[in-house]
């Protein structure tokens, strides 16, 4: 089953359970792949690696809203931000550790043959392929800095 059709079926099982933020949360997601299908040259099709980057993509910007609210005094926007974050981030592979993460570059580092801050774009290159999913774009642009630098 691909990740459209569970999420299609995760809103069933939603509504089943009148589980409002759930439904309300995998309504848009569906709602986002649907307009990816139907994008011009997709032929009505989505794989799973560009509903991943979507669903990657509205965590990061529930959390950037959720900042954002939480720097205005709105804690009741940021909490329902922050809960339609968790229910999209159940559908994200397991993030890595700091641990996972700084082995993971140091393996990367040395596979580059990167030995100081100039060479940041050819590992960031590396490390943005090879731990897409896995770890946040700022995550590891600052443990490589931290690394290199």
């Amino acid at each position: 089953m691909d990740l459209f059709d569970q999420i299609s079926n995760d809103i069933k099982e939603a509504m089943k359970a009148k589980d409002k933020v759930k439904l309300e949360t995998l309504r848009n997601i569906k709602k986002f792949f649907l307009e990816a299908k139907t994008a011009p040259g997709a032929n009505d099709t989505l794989t799973d690696e560009a509903a991943m980057k979507i669903i990657q993509k509205l965590a990061k910007q529930g959390k950037d809203a959720a900042e954002i609210y939480i720097g205005q005094g709105r804690q009741d926007l940021a909490d329902e931000e922050l809960a339609q974050v968790k229910v999209i981030e159940t559908y994200l592979p397991k993030q890595m550790s700091a641990e996972e993460l700084e082995a993971a570059l140091k393996a990367i580092i040395a596979e580059v043959g990167a030995t100081d801050a100039k060479d940041m774009g050819k590992v960031m290159g590396v490390a943005t392929k090879q731990l897409a999913g896995k770890a946040e774009g700022r995550a590891i642009s600052s443990m490589v800095k931290q690394l290199l630098g």
